[in-house]
Protein backbone atom coordinates (compact mmCIF):
# COMPACT_ATOMS: atom_id res chain seq x y z
CA UNK A 1 0.00 0.00 0.00
CA UNK A 2 1.80 3.23 -1.40
CA UNK A 3 1.87 6.54 0.84
CA UNK A 4 0.23 8.42 -1.92
CA UNK A 5 -3.37 8.44 -3.08
CA UNK A 6 -2.60 8.17 -7.19
CA UNK A 7 -5.15 7.50 -9.84
CA UNK A 8 -5.59 3.94 -10.57
CA UNK A 9 -3.06 3.36 -13.85
CA UNK A 10 -4.48 2.97 -16.94
CA UNK A 11 -8.14 5.55 -16.23
CA UNK A 12 -8.25 7.46 -19.19
CA UNK A 13 -8.83 11.29 -18.57
CA UNK A 14 -8.28 13.23 -16.15
CA UNK A 15 -9.65 13.41 -12.29
CA UNK A 16 -8.55 17.11 -11.23
CA UNK A 17 -11.97 18.34 -12.87
CA UNK A 18 -13.95 16.13 -10.81
CA UNK A 19 -11.99 16.51 -7.86
CA UNK A 20 -12.02 20.30 -7.76
CA UNK A 21 -16.18 20.71 -8.53
CA UNK A 22 -16.76 18.43 -5.85
CA UNK A 23 -14.53 20.06 -3.14
CA UNK A 24 -16.12 23.49 -3.97
CA UNK A 25 -19.04 21.99 -3.91
CA UNK A 26 -18.28 20.87 -0.32
CA UNK A 27 -17.92 24.67 0.80
CA UNK A 28 -22.04 24.12 1.02
CA UNK A 29 -20.66 22.81 4.44
CA UNK A 30 -19.71 25.57 5.52
CA UNK A 31 -23.27 26.89 5.80
CA UNK A 32 -24.05 24.18 7.93
CA UNK A 33 -20.94 24.57 10.23
CA UNK A 34 -21.04 28.08 10.85
CA UNK A 35 -24.84 28.32 11.28
CA UNK A 36 -24.55 25.41 13.62
CA UNK A 37 -21.45 27.08 15.59
CA UNK A 38 -22.74 30.72 15.73
CA UNK A 39 -25.49 30.28 18.42
CA UNK A 40 -23.53 28.60 20.91
CA UNK A 41 -21.36 31.79 21.08
CA UNK A 42 -24.03 34.30 20.41
CA UNK A 43 -26.09 32.75 23.86
CA UNK A 44 -23.53 33.73 25.66
CA UNK A 45 -23.18 37.52 24.75
CA UNK A 46 -24.20 40.02 27.41
CA UNK A 47 -25.92 42.23 24.91
CA UNK A 48 -27.59 39.61 22.84
CA UNK A 49 -28.99 38.37 26.35
CA UNK A 50 -30.01 41.43 27.69
CA UNK A 51 -31.95 41.95 24.67
CA UNK A 52 -33.73 38.59 23.74
CA UNK A 53 -34.79 38.11 27.53
CA UNK A 54 -38.39 38.10 27.98
CA UNK A 55 -39.64 41.21 29.96
CA UNK A 56 -38.67 41.11 33.98
CA UNK A 57 -35.91 38.52 32.93
CA UNK A 58 -32.28 38.98 33.20
CA UNK A 59 -31.68 35.88 31.47
CA UNK A 60 -32.20 33.06 28.87
CA UNK A 61 -34.09 30.01 30.59
CA UNK A 62 -33.17 26.74 30.03
CA UNK A 63 -36.66 26.14 27.98
CA UNK A 64 -36.03 29.29 25.68
CA UNK A 65 -32.48 28.50 25.29
CA UNK A 66 -33.46 24.54 24.19
CA UNK A 67 -36.15 25.72 21.92
CA UNK A 68 -33.70 28.75 20.40
CA UNK A 69 -30.61 25.88 19.79
CA UNK A 70 -32.73 23.36 18.53
CA UNK A 71 -35.57 25.20 15.95
CA UNK A 72 -32.76 25.46 13.61
CA UNK A 73 -32.64 21.19 13.73
CA UNK A 74 -36.34 20.90 13.55
CA UNK A 75 -35.93 23.21 10.24
CA UNK A 76 -33.26 20.67 8.96
CA UNK A 77 -35.23 17.66 9.79
CA UNK A 78 -37.68 19.05 7.31
CA UNK A 79 -35.19 20.22 4.81
CA UNK A 80 -33.47 16.93 4.34
CA UNK A 81 -36.81 15.24 3.89
CA UNK A 82 -37.80 17.87 0.84
CA UNK A 83 -34.41 17.31 -0.47
CA UNK A 84 -35.48 13.99 -2.33
CA UNK A 85 -38.71 15.87 -4.55
CA UNK A 86 -36.14 18.85 -4.60
CA UNK A 87 -33.17 16.98 -6.65
CA UNK A 88 -35.23 14.65 -8.17
CA UNK A 89 -36.90 17.50 -9.86
CA UNK A 90 -35.11 20.47 -9.61
CA UNK A 91 -31.79 18.58 -10.18
CA UNK A 92 -28.73 17.59 -7.49
CA UNK A 93 -27.07 21.74 -9.35
CA UNK A 94 -30.12 23.58 -8.91
CA UNK A 95 -31.57 21.89 -6.46
CA UNK A 96 -28.46 22.79 -4.09
CA UNK A 97 -28.88 26.77 -5.65
CA UNK A 98 -32.38 27.18 -4.94
CA UNK A 99 -31.91 26.33 -1.39
CA UNK A 100 -29.07 28.04 -0.64
CA UNK A 101 -29.87 31.61 -2.66
CA UNK A 102 -33.54 31.82 -1.71
CA UNK A 103 -34.56 29.43 1.70
CA UNK A 104 -31.09 29.67 3.54
CA UNK A 105 -31.01 33.22 2.62
CA UNK A 106 -34.46 34.56 4.12
CA UNK A 107 -33.52 32.97 7.20
CA UNK A 108 -30.80 34.91 7.61
CA UNK A 109 -32.53 37.81 6.67
CA UNK A 110 -34.88 37.57 9.61
CA UNK A 111 -32.51 36.43 12.19
CA UNK A 112 -30.54 39.60 11.30
CA UNK A 113 -33.36 42.29 11.89
CA UNK A 114 -34.66 40.64 14.49
CA UNK A 115 -34.85 42.55 18.17
CA UNK A 116 -36.89 39.77 20.16
CA UNK A 117 -37.31 36.20 20.34
CA UNK A 118 -40.40 34.94 17.97
CA UNK A 119 -38.83 36.76 14.56
CA UNK A 120 -34.69 35.30 15.52
CA UNK A 121 -36.35 31.95 16.41
CA UNK A 122 -38.62 32.10 12.87
CA UNK A 123 -35.39 33.06 10.83
CA UNK A 124 -33.35 30.21 12.69
CA UNK A 125 -36.53 27.66 11.77
CA UNK A 126 -36.72 29.05 7.79
CA UNK A 127 -32.17 28.91 7.76
CA UNK A 128 -32.68 25.53 9.05
CA UNK A 129 -34.72 25.04 6.59
CA UNK A 130 -32.20 25.57 3.56
CA UNK A 131 -29.60 24.20 5.56
CA UNK A 132 -31.36 20.62 5.68
CA UNK A 133 -31.80 21.14 1.88
CA UNK A 134 -27.96 21.18 1.46
CA UNK A 135 -26.92 18.74 3.80
CA UNK A 136 -28.56 15.74 1.69
CA UNK A 137 -27.79 17.54 -2.09
CA UNK A 138 -23.90 18.10 -1.12
CA UNK A 139 -23.08 14.76 -0.79
CA UNK A 140 -25.71 13.53 -3.27
CA UNK A 141 -23.97 15.68 -6.10
CA UNK A 142 -20.26 14.84 -4.78
CA UNK A 143 -20.63 10.96 -4.99
CA UNK A 144 -22.54 11.05 -8.24
CA UNK A 145 -19.59 12.81 -10.04
CA UNK A 146 -16.16 11.53 -7.81
CA UNK A 147 -14.27 9.44 -9.71
CA UNK A 148 -14.57 5.81 -7.53
CA UNK A 149 -11.10 5.99 -6.48
CA UNK A 150 -10.91 8.85 -4.52
CA UNK A 151 -14.70 9.82 -3.88
CA UNK A 152 -14.16 8.82 -0.51
CA UNK A 153 -12.18 11.88 0.29
CA UNK A 154 -14.16 14.01 -1.39
CA UNK A 155 -17.19 13.51 -0.11
CA UNK A 156 -15.78 13.66 3.16
CA UNK A 157 -14.48 17.05 2.32
CA UNK A 158 -18.11 18.16 3.07
CA UNK A 159 -17.19 17.50 6.80
CA UNK A 160 -14.21 19.38 6.47
CA UNK A 161 -15.89 21.95 5.44
CA UNK A 162 -18.70 21.88 8.31
CA UNK A 163 -15.43 22.00 10.83
CA UNK A 164 -14.26 25.36 9.14
CA UNK A 165 -17.79 26.40 9.85
CA UNK A 166 -17.94 26.05 13.32
CA UNK A 167 -14.11 27.73 13.59
CA UNK A 168 -14.57 30.46 11.49
CA UNK A 169 -18.50 30.79 13.63
CA UNK A 170 -16.18 30.97 16.67
CA UNK A 171 -13.51 33.29 15.82
CA UNK A 172 -16.25 36.08 14.49
CA UNK A 173 -18.32 35.38 17.78
CA UNK A 174 -15.11 35.82 20.12
CA UNK A 175 -14.44 39.19 18.19
CA UNK A 176 -17.98 40.38 18.37
CA UNK A 177 -18.66 38.96 21.50
CA UNK A 178 -17.99 41.91 23.88
CA UNK A 179 -19.45 44.54 21.71
CA UNK A 180 -21.94 46.57 23.64
CA UNK A 181 -24.26 46.96 20.38
CA UNK A 182 -26.55 45.10 18.11
CA UNK A 183 -23.07 44.29 16.37
CA UNK A 184 -22.74 42.08 18.57
CA UNK A 185 -24.93 39.16 17.41
CA UNK A 186 -26.05 40.80 13.87
CA UNK A 187 -22.26 40.81 12.44
CA UNK A 188 -21.55 37.29 13.44
CA UNK A 189 -25.25 36.19 11.22
CA UNK A 190 -25.02 38.80 8.42
CA UNK A 191 -21.60 37.26 7.54
CA UNK A 192 -23.43 33.78 6.26
CA UNK A 193 -24.58 35.93 3.10
CA UNK A 194 -20.64 36.01 1.83
CA UNK A 195 -21.13 32.23 2.32
CA UNK A 196 -24.06 31.81 0.70
CA UNK A 197 -23.09 34.07 -2.48
CA UNK A 198 -19.86 31.70 -3.06
CA UNK A 199 -21.42 28.98 -3.27
CA UNK A 200 -24.01 30.18 -5.43
CA UNK A 201 -22.04 31.81 -7.91
CA UNK A 202 -19.92 29.07 -8.25
CA UNK A 203 -22.88 26.81 -9.01
CA UNK A 204 -23.64 28.76 -11.66
CA UNK A 205 -20.69 27.10 -13.51
CA UNK A 206 -20.33 24.11 -12.77
CA UNK A 207 -22.45 21.00 -14.68
CA UNK A 208 -25.14 18.65 -13.72
CA UNK A 209 -24.74 15.23 -12.36
CA UNK A 210 -24.49 12.75 -15.12
CA UNK A 211 -26.31 9.98 -12.90
CA UNK A 212 -29.25 12.05 -12.49
CA UNK A 213 -29.35 12.99 -16.38
CA UNK A 214 -29.21 9.28 -17.24
CA UNK A 215 -32.24 9.24 -14.69
CA UNK A 216 -34.44 12.05 -16.49
CA UNK A 217 -33.20 9.90 -20.02
CA UNK A 218 -31.25 12.90 -21.09
CA UNK A 219 -28.32 10.50 -22.46
CA UNK A 220 -26.72 13.70 -24.52
CA UNK A 221 -26.55 16.02 -21.56
CA UNK A 222 -25.27 13.47 -19.58
CA UNK A 223 -22.58 12.22 -22.19
CA UNK A 224 -21.67 16.12 -21.94
CA UNK A 225 -21.35 16.92 -17.96
CA UNK A 226 -18.83 13.37 -17.93
CA UNK A 227 -17.14 14.65 -21.00
CA UNK A 228 -16.42 17.87 -18.25
CA UNK A 229 -16.03 15.78 -15.61
CA UNK A 230 -13.17 13.73 -17.07
CA UNK A 231 -11.66 15.93 -19.19
CA UNK A 232 -12.45 13.40 -22.27
CA UNK A 233 -14.65 13.80 -25.27
CA UNK A 234 -18.21 12.46 -25.79
CA UNK A 235 -16.79 9.55 -28.03
CA UNK A 236 -14.12 8.43 -26.11
CA UNK A 237 -14.22 4.47 -25.38
CA UNK A 238 -13.61 5.33 -21.62
CA UNK A 239 -16.35 7.92 -21.41
CA UNK A 240 -18.65 5.77 -23.15
CA UNK A 241 -17.71 2.49 -21.18
CA UNK A 242 -18.80 4.24 -17.99
CA UNK A 243 -21.65 5.91 -19.25
CA UNK A 244 -23.04 3.00 -20.80
CA UNK A 245 -22.49 1.25 -17.21
CA UNK A 246 -24.47 3.54 -15.66
CA UNK A 247 -27.45 3.58 -18.15
CA UNK A 248 -26.94 -0.42 -17.91
CA UNK A 249 -27.15 -0.42 -13.96
CA UNK A 250 -30.01 2.25 -14.29
CA UNK A 251 -31.61 0.20 -16.28
CA UNK A 252 -31.31 -3.04 -14.33
CA UNK A 253 -32.54 -1.49 -11.04
CA UNK A 254 -35.96 -0.07 -12.72
CA UNK A 255 -36.93 -3.74 -13.89
CA UNK A 256 -37.02 -4.92 -10.55
CA UNK A 257 -39.10 -2.89 -8.69
CA UNK A 258 -40.58 1.11 -8.59
CA UNK A 259 -38.97 3.95 -6.93
CA UNK A 260 -41.24 4.74 -4.49
CA UNK A 261 -40.51 5.52 -0.99
CA UNK A 262 -42.39 2.59 0.31
CA UNK A 263 -39.50 0.68 -1.67
CA UNK A 264 -36.80 2.32 -0.02
CA UNK A 265 -38.04 0.13 3.14
CA UNK A 266 -38.22 -3.09 1.43
CA UNK A 267 -35.36 -5.97 0.98
CA UNK A 268 -31.98 -5.30 0.50
CA UNK A 269 -32.97 -1.59 -0.24
CA UNK A 270 -34.51 -1.16 3.40
CA UNK A 271 -31.32 -2.81 4.85
CA UNK A 272 -29.28 -0.38 3.26
CA UNK A 273 -31.85 2.42 4.30
CA UNK A 274 -31.49 0.90 8.22
CA UNK A 275 -27.38 0.85 8.21
CA UNK A 276 -27.73 4.71 6.80
CA UNK A 277 -30.34 6.00 9.26
CA UNK A 278 -28.06 4.07 12.29
CA UNK A 279 -25.14 5.71 10.95
CA UNK A 280 -26.37 9.03 11.08
CA UNK A 281 -27.96 8.85 14.40
CA UNK A 282 -24.91 7.39 15.71
CA UNK A 283 -22.99 9.94 14.52
CA UNK A 284 -24.95 12.57 16.68
CA UNK A 285 -24.98 10.41 19.55
CA UNK A 286 -21.33 10.49 20.04
CA UNK A 287 -22.07 13.83 21.48
CA UNK A 288 -19.54 15.82 18.99
CA UNK A 289 -22.71 18.74 18.61
CA UNK A 290 -22.85 19.31 22.61
CA UNK A 291 -19.49 20.00 22.93
CA UNK A 292 -20.42 22.42 19.48
CA UNK A 293 -24.04 23.94 20.46
CA UNK A 294 -23.18 24.14 23.90
CA UNK A 295 -19.00 24.24 24.82
CA UNK A 296 -19.15 27.71 25.75
CA UNK A 297 -21.55 27.91 28.02
CA UNK A 298 -20.68 24.20 29.73
CA UNK A 299 -17.19 25.56 30.32
CA UNK A 300 -18.20 28.99 31.36
CA UNK A 301 -21.10 27.05 33.85
CA UNK A 302 -18.09 24.57 34.84
CA UNK A 303 -15.51 27.19 35.65
CA UNK A 304 -13.26 26.96 32.93
CA UNK A 305 -11.07 30.11 32.41
CA UNK A 306 -11.73 31.95 28.74
CA UNK A 307 -14.49 29.89 27.50
CA UNK A 308 -14.50 31.50 23.99
CA UNK A 309 -11.08 31.02 24.35
CA UNK A 310 -11.30 27.38 24.44
CA UNK A 311 -14.32 26.86 21.76
CA UNK A 312 -11.82 28.43 19.20
CA UNK A 313 -9.56 25.78 20.43
CA UNK A 314 -11.48 23.04 20.27
CA UNK A 315 -12.65 24.18 16.82
CA UNK A 316 -9.04 24.28 15.60
CA UNK A 317 -8.22 20.87 16.14
CA UNK A 318 -11.77 19.43 15.04
CA UNK A 319 -10.53 21.20 11.38
CA UNK A 320 -7.11 20.04 11.32
CA UNK A 321 -8.22 16.54 12.49
CA UNK A 322 -10.60 16.03 9.66
CA UNK A 323 -7.69 16.23 6.86
CA UNK A 324 -6.02 12.37 8.04
CA UNK A 325 -9.38 11.24 8.29
CA UNK A 326 -9.36 12.29 4.31
CA UNK A 327 -6.59 10.01 3.53
CA UNK A 328 -7.04 7.10 5.66
CA UNK A 329 -10.80 6.69 4.39
CA UNK A 330 -8.90 5.90 1.18
CA UNK A 331 -6.48 3.99 2.39
CA UNK A 332 -7.68 1.82 5.67
CA UNK A 333 -11.39 1.88 3.85
CA UNK A 334 -14.59 2.90 5.38
CA UNK A 335 -15.21 0.38 8.01
CA UNK A 336 -11.55 0.04 9.50
CA UNK A 337 -11.54 3.82 10.39
CA UNK A 338 -14.91 3.79 12.14
CA UNK A 339 -14.17 1.08 14.19
CA UNK A 340 -10.82 2.72 14.93
CA UNK A 341 -12.98 6.05 15.75
CA UNK A 342 -15.39 4.33 17.59
CA UNK A 343 -13.05 2.70 20.14
CA UNK A 344 -11.00 6.29 20.64
CA UNK A 345 -14.35 8.00 21.15
CA UNK A 346 -15.38 5.93 23.65
CA UNK A 347 -12.40 6.22 25.65
CA UNK A 348 -12.09 9.59 25.36
CA UNK A 349 -15.75 10.43 26.65
CA UNK A 350 -15.15 7.49 29.72
CA UNK A 351 -11.71 9.60 30.46
CA UNK A 352 -13.73 13.07 30.89
CA UNK A 353 -16.94 12.07 32.87
CA UNK A 354 -14.51 10.00 35.17
CA UNK A 355 -12.32 13.08 35.59
CA UNK A 356 -15.32 15.63 35.61
CA UNK A 357 -17.18 13.78 38.62
CA UNK A 358 -14.27 12.99 40.70
CA UNK A 359 -12.63 16.47 40.93
CA UNK A 360 -15.17 18.45 40.07
CA UNK A 361 -14.86 21.92 38.66
CA UNK A 362 -12.27 23.47 41.12
CA UNK A 363 -9.34 21.37 40.87
CA UNK A 364 -7.95 23.40 38.00
CA UNK A 365 -4.97 20.03 36.65
CA UNK A 366 -8.35 18.14 36.05
CA UNK A 367 -10.02 20.75 34.43
CA UNK A 368 -6.68 21.14 32.11
CA UNK A 369 -6.86 16.94 31.73
CA UNK A 370 -10.56 16.86 30.62
CA UNK A 371 -9.87 19.66 28.34
CA UNK A 372 -6.69 17.56 26.61
CA UNK A 373 -9.39 14.58 26.31
CA UNK A 374 -12.03 16.68 25.03
CA UNK A 375 -9.59 17.69 22.01
CA UNK A 376 -8.49 13.99 22.16
CA UNK A 377 -11.99 12.52 21.59
CA UNK A 378 -12.35 15.56 18.89
CA UNK A 379 -9.51 14.39 16.80
CA UNK A 380 -10.91 11.06 16.63
CA UNK A 381 -14.59 12.06 15.92
CA UNK A 382 -13.15 14.29 13.19
CA UNK A 383 -10.88 12.23 11.51
CA UNK A 384 -13.49 9.22 11.53
CA UNK A 385 -17.48 9.18 12.14
CA UNK A 386 -17.32 13.45 10.86
CA UNK A 387 -16.68 12.78 7.11
CA UNK A 388 -17.03 8.77 7.11
CA UNK A 389 -20.93 9.22 7.65
CA UNK A 390 -21.80 11.06 4.61
CA UNK A 391 -19.27 8.75 2.59
CA UNK A 392 -21.08 6.26 3.57
CA UNK A 393 -24.39 7.29 3.16
CA UNK A 394 -23.37 8.83 -0.20
CA UNK A 395 -22.65 5.85 -1.76
CA UNK A 396 -24.68 2.85 -0.81
CA UNK A 397 -27.79 3.14 -2.39
CA UNK A 398 -28.92 2.76 -6.22
CA UNK A 399 -29.79 5.45 -8.44
CA UNK A 400 -33.23 5.09 -8.81
CA UNK A 401 -33.49 5.89 -4.83
CA UNK A 402 -30.73 7.26 -4.13
CA UNK A 403 -32.02 10.77 -3.31
CA UNK A 404 -34.69 9.98 -1.42
CA UNK A 405 -32.66 7.11 0.90
CA UNK A 406 -29.91 9.79 1.44
CA UNK A 407 -32.55 12.71 2.22
CA UNK A 408 -34.05 10.03 4.67
CA UNK A 409 -30.55 9.46 6.43
CA UNK A 410 -30.04 12.97 6.57
CA UNK A 411 -33.08 13.74 8.50
CA UNK A 412 -32.08 11.16 11.00
CA UNK A 413 -28.97 12.84 11.43
CA UNK A 414 -31.18 16.11 12.06
CA UNK A 415 -33.34 14.59 13.92
CA UNK A 416 -30.98 13.37 16.66
CA UNK A 417 -29.29 16.82 16.51
CA UNK A 418 -32.32 18.19 17.59
CA UNK A 419 -33.00 15.71 20.44
CA UNK A 420 -29.99 16.09 21.59
CA UNK A 421 -29.80 20.41 21.41
CA UNK A 422 -33.43 20.31 23.27
CA UNK A 423 -32.18 18.03 25.84
CA UNK A 424 -29.11 18.52 26.66
CA UNK A 425 -29.53 22.02 28.84
CA UNK A 426 -32.29 20.05 31.21
CA UNK A 427 -29.67 17.25 31.00
CA UNK A 428 -26.83 19.30 32.41
CA UNK A 429 -28.31 22.23 34.29
CA UNK A 430 -28.76 21.76 38.58
CA UNK A 431 -32.32 23.03 39.95
CA UNK A 432 -35.71 21.30 40.26
CA UNK A 433 -36.82 19.48 37.14
CA UNK A 434 -33.06 19.23 35.71
CA UNK A 435 -30.76 16.40 35.63
CA UNK A 436 -27.60 18.03 37.31
CA UNK A 437 -25.49 15.46 35.32
CA UNK A 438 -22.92 18.43 34.14
CA UNK A 439 -19.63 15.93 33.22
CA UNK A 440 -21.68 12.77 34.27
CA UNK A 441 -23.03 13.46 30.68
CA UNK A 442 -20.33 11.97 28.89
CA UNK A 443 -21.08 8.55 30.62
CA UNK A 444 -23.79 8.68 28.11
CA UNK A 445 -21.86 9.67 24.84
CA UNK A 446 -19.14 7.23 25.85
CA UNK A 447 -21.28 4.09 26.03
CA UNK A 448 -23.40 5.37 22.78
CA UNK A 449 -19.78 5.19 21.11
CA UNK A 450 -19.92 2.02 22.43
CA UNK A 451 -22.56 0.61 20.43
CA UNK A 452 -21.11 2.51 17.68
CA UNK A 453 -18.02 -0.21 17.49
CA UNK A 454 -21.16 -3.05 17.64
CA UNK A 455 -23.04 -1.83 14.49
CA UNK A 456 -19.99 -1.17 12.75
CA UNK A 457 -18.77 -5.01 12.68
CA UNK A 458 -22.44 -6.25 11.90
CA UNK A 459 -23.32 -3.62 9.55
CA UNK A 460 -20.91 -1.29 8.13
CA UNK A 461 -20.14 -3.19 4.37
CA UNK A 462 -16.81 -1.85 3.20
CA UNK A 463 -16.90 -0.01 -0.23
CA UNK A 464 -13.20 1.68 -1.04
CA UNK A 465 -12.30 1.68 -4.24
CA UNK A 466 -15.77 0.33 -5.67
CA UNK A 467 -17.72 2.55 -8.62
CA UNK A 468 -21.39 3.47 -6.83
CA UNK A 469 -22.74 0.34 -9.52
CA UNK A 470 -19.97 -1.92 -8.10
CA UNK A 471 -21.62 -1.37 -4.59
CA UNK A 472 -24.97 -2.09 -5.61
CA UNK A 473 -23.22 -5.73 -6.47
CA UNK A 474 -21.65 -5.98 -3.36
CA UNK A 475 -24.75 -5.52 -1.42
CA UNK A 476 -26.85 -8.15 -3.56
CA UNK A 477 -23.95 -10.83 -3.50
CA UNK A 478 -22.60 -10.00 0.11
CA UNK A 479 -24.78 -11.13 3.25
CA UNK A 480 -22.44 -10.25 5.98
CA UNK A 481 -21.22 -7.03 6.32
CA UNK A 482 -17.53 -8.45 8.02
CA UNK A 483 -17.17 -10.57 4.65
CA UNK A 484 -17.16 -7.68 2.53
CA UNK A 485 -13.69 -7.22 2.43
CA UNK A 486 -13.28 -10.21 0.28
CA UNK A 487 -15.62 -8.95 -2.68
CA UNK A 488 -14.44 -8.79 -6.07
CA UNK A 489 -16.88 -7.17 -8.89
CA UNK A 490 -17.74 -10.66 -11.01
CA UNK A 491 -20.12 -8.79 -13.72
CA UNK A 492 -20.38 -5.64 -15.62
CA UNK A 493 -24.42 -4.37 -15.76
CA UNK A 494 -23.69 -4.80 -19.71
CA UNK A 495 -23.95 -8.68 -19.10
CA UNK A 496 -27.09 -8.24 -17.68
CA UNK A 497 -29.06 -7.79 -20.42
CA UNK A 498 -27.55 -9.97 -22.38
CA UNK A 499 -28.80 -12.84 -19.82
CA UNK A 500 -32.17 -11.91 -18.70
CA UNK A 501 -33.73 -13.85 -22.02
CA UNK A 502 -36.09 -16.39 -19.84
CA UNK A 503 -38.45 -13.39 -19.28
CA UNK A 504 -37.93 -13.69 -15.34
CA UNK A 505 -35.73 -10.91 -13.42
CA UNK A 506 -32.78 -12.54 -11.81
CA UNK A 507 -30.93 -11.49 -8.97
CA UNK A 508 -27.41 -10.11 -9.09
CA UNK A 509 -25.73 -13.15 -7.10
CA UNK A 510 -27.51 -15.49 -9.47
CA UNK A 511 -26.15 -13.58 -13.05
CA UNK A 512 -22.72 -13.52 -10.94
CA UNK A 513 -23.17 -17.27 -11.02
CA UNK A 514 -24.37 -17.41 -14.61
CA UNK A 515 -21.29 -14.80 -15.39
CA UNK A 516 -18.99 -17.37 -13.97
CA UNK A 517 -20.27 -20.25 -15.44
CA UNK A 518 -20.43 -18.76 -19.33
CA UNK A 519 -16.45 -17.84 -18.70
CA UNK A 520 -15.62 -21.04 -17.29
CA UNK A 521 -17.35 -22.97 -20.52
CA UNK A 522 -15.55 -20.35 -22.85
CA UNK A 523 -12.25 -21.16 -20.96
CA UNK A 524 -13.00 -24.51 -21.60
CA UNK A 525 -13.81 -24.36 -25.14
CA UNK A 526 -10.55 -22.55 -25.87
CA UNK A 527 -8.76 -25.68 -24.72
Amino acid sequence: MGFALKKPEGTAGAAWPAICIGLFVAFGGVLFGYDTGTIGGILAMPYWISTFATEGRTEITPAEDSLIVSILSAGTFFGALLSAPCADILGRRWGIFASCAIVFNLGVILQTVSTSQPLFIAGRCIAGLGVGLISAMIPLYQSETSPKWIRGTVVGAYQLAITIGLLLAAIVNNATALRNDSGSYRIPIAVQFLWSLIICGGLLLLPETPRFLIKQDKHEQAAKALSVLRRLDVTHPALVEELSEIEANHRYEMSLEKASYLDCFRGNIGKRLLTGCLLQGLQQLTGVNFIFYYGTQYFQNAGFEDPFIISVITNCVNVFSTFPGLYLVEKLGRRNLLLLGASGMAVCQFIVAITGTVAGTTDRAAQQAAIAFVCIYIYFFASTWGPVAWVVTGEIFPLKVRAKCLSMTTATNWLLNFAIAYATPYMVRDGPGYANLQSKVFFIWGGCCFICIIFTWFLIYETKGLSLEQVDELYQTVNKAWQSKKFRPQISFHEVSDIKNDGRTMSLAEIGAEVQRKKSVGHEEKL
